[in-house]
């Protein structure tokens, strides 16, 4: 099932409750949440106690991305500031298959995040520890970045990969330049979870989402 996930990085923060209420009641269910920690990436974003206070006055799934180096330190934290979903990279994890087994038994969604220059292999012995994964289709950081197109190779590649083994139901998101001149491109692809931000938050948010 393909679903939107606006990157509420891209919001209004002068206006974020009013615009998170006005892209749920536009349909969208998932909320993409990028926790930036200025070390993993050059950014620094929001944290616990953001996403604690939207959690309040959101039914929304709450997909949290950690670019972060070392996220194991926060799984038990995320999950108790509202976290569904909860996505690190392989680049920042010491232990990736400790970290994905931490999350699961917070009861939460894992994911595992991949940079575009990442291979695919660097998965291939979690999978049984996933229930996502997602792709950067830019390299991770700032917002209102073009995508780049060769992920979508990547993305036909990691569908025949979990479509040839025994876990076929993990699904695909992806993050970065996604917007309408690029969102049949990456479904196409194999794709079934897209993030978007400016695209989404920039201009006429429900005419955007639409």
């Amino acid at each position: 099932m393909f679903e939107l996930a606006p990157s509420m990085l891209s919001a209004d923060f002068s206006k974020l409750g009013e615009q998170l209420e006005l892209i749920e009641k536009c349909g969208c269910r998932y909320l993409h949440i990028d926790v930036m920690d200025g070390m993993f990436v050059p950014q620094i974003s929001f944290g616990m106690p953001v996403i604690a206070s939207i959690r309040k006055c959101s039914g929304m799934i709450f997909d949290v991305h950690m670019m972060v180096d070392d996220p194991g330190r926060y799984v038990h934290d995320m999950k108790a500031a509202g976290a569904d979903l909860l996505s690190v990279h392989v680049e920042a994890c010491r232990h990736l298959d400790r970290v994905l087994s931490q999350i699961r038994e917070e009861g939460m969604k894992a994911g595992a995040v991949l940079n575009p220059a990442t291979p695919l292999c660097s998965v291939a012995h979690v999978l049984d520890r996933v229930d996502f994964i997602l792709l950067m289709s830019v390299n991770p950081g700032y917002g209102g970045q073009n995508y780049i197109h060769s992920v979508t190779g990547k993305i036909r590649d990691l569908r025949k990969m979990l479509d040839e083994s025994v876990h076929p139901d993990i699904v695909i998101e992806v993050d970065g330049g996604v917007n309408a001149g690029t969102a049949d491109e990456v479904m196409d692809a194999g794709a079934e979870w897209l993030v978007a931000g400016s695209s989404v938050f920039k201009g006429d948010i429900a005419g955007n989402i639409r």
